[in-house]
């Protein structure tokens, strides 16, 4: 590539830009042809496009993962309580964790972190309702919505607003009290959708309008081996996949299946996790989903990864920090916010 001269400065390499996020190495002096070039591609790194991360809230640490590129997580801070699991949701800018047991009980805790900076957990406000198992988060930019869970009511949905601190707002009601352990979840910039399925007869999908308030309606059943649960969900803005599982009790699931948001309708499968484990955390960028930790009976580290806009088996992404499970996961690029 010729030398480019501005000024006194004189670049004989520019380095094609890798994505267009803000951590995207585009060293260089460049032409606005060029730039217009990769601008259309969708390839110009800018300062209003942060790079897609996920953060796993886990008992005493939060940990940070680069969803965009294959590797390890960091350790992100301590976790304002020490407790699980919880329920989650993101923004472009910050991760908030609900709930979770904690004193021998449910907790009405909620805590949120920011994805540019790490620090330990700052507090946001308390549940309207105690919860002390997964649940479902997901959300939007705008708002961060936390369905079922064990504590009374556990048919309860509960929302906040997650650019500003305060205490969870009733929603609605979902559609029965048995979305109580281990829910998964995922959500479009309109719409959530919250599967439970922790016995052999029922396996249904509710889905709620974001920006709106009511109660949970029927979307689909979850399909294959429906009695399972403690799995977890992520989305881009057009499909949102469910991964793991278990019996309670019983085998875990190395199950993958997935629905499009926009329409209601059962599950398809989408393949299989590297290993079959329950109680992960999973979170997603525009392409990509990563399902992170879980159990097997012993506490694993792995993280797998697919494409959202294929189906397939998932691939190694690489490990967690620490051993984790019973924990939750978000990220500042999911389909609630593309």
């Amino acid at each position: 590539m010729p030398k480019r001269y501005q000024g006194n400065i004189i670049t004989s390499t520019p380095t094609d830009p890798a994505g267009s996020f803000e951590t995207s190495a585009a060293s260089g002096v460049w032409s606005l042809a060029e730039q217009e070039k990769y601008n259309a591609a969708g390839l110009w790194p800018t300062a209003g496009n942060a790079a897609p991360y996920a953060m796993l809230g886990v008992t005493e640490y939060e940990q940070r993962i680069l969803i965009a590129t294959l590797g390890n997580s960091v350790n992100w801070g301590e976790t304002l309580t020490r407790r699980s699991p919880a329920q989650a949701c993101g923004s472009s800018t910050r991760a908030v964790f609900a709930g979770g047991y904690y004193g021998g009980g449910a907790s009405n805790i909620i805590e949120y972190n920011l994805f540019s900076t790490s620090s330990s957990g700052a507090d946001f406000g308390d549940l309207a309702y105690a919860k002390a198992t997964q649940g479902a988060g997901f959300g939007s930019n705008t708002r961060g919505i936390f369905a079922g869970g064990q504590g009374d009511p556990r048919d309860s949905i509960q929302y906040i607003t997650i650019a500003s601190t305060g205490n969870a707002t009733v929603f609605g009601t979902l559609s029965s009290e048995d979305f109580s352990a281990g829910s998964g979840a995922f959500s479009s910039t309109t719409r959530g959708i919250i599967a439970e399925s922790g016995n052999s007869n029922y396996t249904r999908m509710d889905y709620v309008t974001i920006a709106s308030t009511g109660n949970g309606e029927d979307f689909g059943d979850l399909t294959g081996e429906t009695d399972r649960d403690e799995f977890a969900g992520a989305s881009n803005s057009t499909r949102g996949l469910f991964g793991g599982g278990w019996t309670g009790g019983g085998s875990s699931f190395n199950i993958i299946d997935y629905v499009t948001i926009a329409s209601t309708g059962n599950t398809t499968d989408f393949g299989n996790l590297t290993l079959a484990r329950r109680q992960l955390g999973a979170a997603a960028s525009s392409t990509r989903a990563i399902f992170m930790g879980g159990s097997t009976g012993s506490i694993r580290n792995t993280i797998d990864y697919v494409e959202i806009a294929s189906t397939g088996n998932a691939a190694d992404f690489g490990d967690l920090v620490s051993g984790s499970y019973n924990h939750a996961g978000c990220s500042n690029a999911h389909g609630g916010i593309a």
